[in-house]
């Protein structure tokens, strides 16, 4: 986890209470992938008896920053990490607790050295979000930037 001592899905849970409120478990988070899941609760589902699509987005867009800060961690003393767009497909109606696995697509020697020129790198992480027969239900890009720190004074 590029030297990382602190346990990243633990970190997202802390910063990000959304993600606690829904009750996100993170089952692995590593080297610029994570997966995570959501029990199915009733209060939870839609009219059709699937997860709510804001269950869905919240649940892939925290395995999506999961991954980020897996890859790029090391990078949090000088820049953010923020998402900056995201396109959602639903494919299938979801049933039972959905799983969410995350892929950084870009890549981190370039990413890091964008920030090193003094740019804001731009970056996607593909998600696929499956039901728990191993269906793919959703997909997901989101596109993240790292936001340099402004200095101080």
């Amino acid at each position: 986890m590029c030297g990382m001592s602190v346990d990243v899905g633990d970190l997202l849970l802390d910063t990000v209470p959304f993600a606690r409120t829904l009750g996100i478990v993170f089952e692995s988070v590593a080297d610029g992938r994570a997966v995570c899941r959501v029990p199915d609760r009733p209060e939870f589902r839609n009219h059709v008896s699937g997860p709510h699509a804001g269950v869905l987005f919240t649940l892939a867009e925290s395995a999506s920053g999961a991954a980020v800060l897996s890859a790029l961690g090391d990078q949090l003393e000088r820049a953010v990490p923020l998402p900056t767009t995201a396109t959602i497909e639903y494919r299938k109606v979801a049933v039972g607790d959905v799983r969410a696995e995350a892929r950084l697509t870009g890549v981190r020697e370039e990413i890091v050295a964008a920030l090193d020129a003094g740019e804001r790198p731009v970056f996607d992480v593909g998600v696929e979000i499956t039901n728990g027969d191993g269906v793919v239900v959703s997909a997901l890009t989101v596109t993240w930037t790292l936001r340099p720190h402004r200095p101080v004074g």
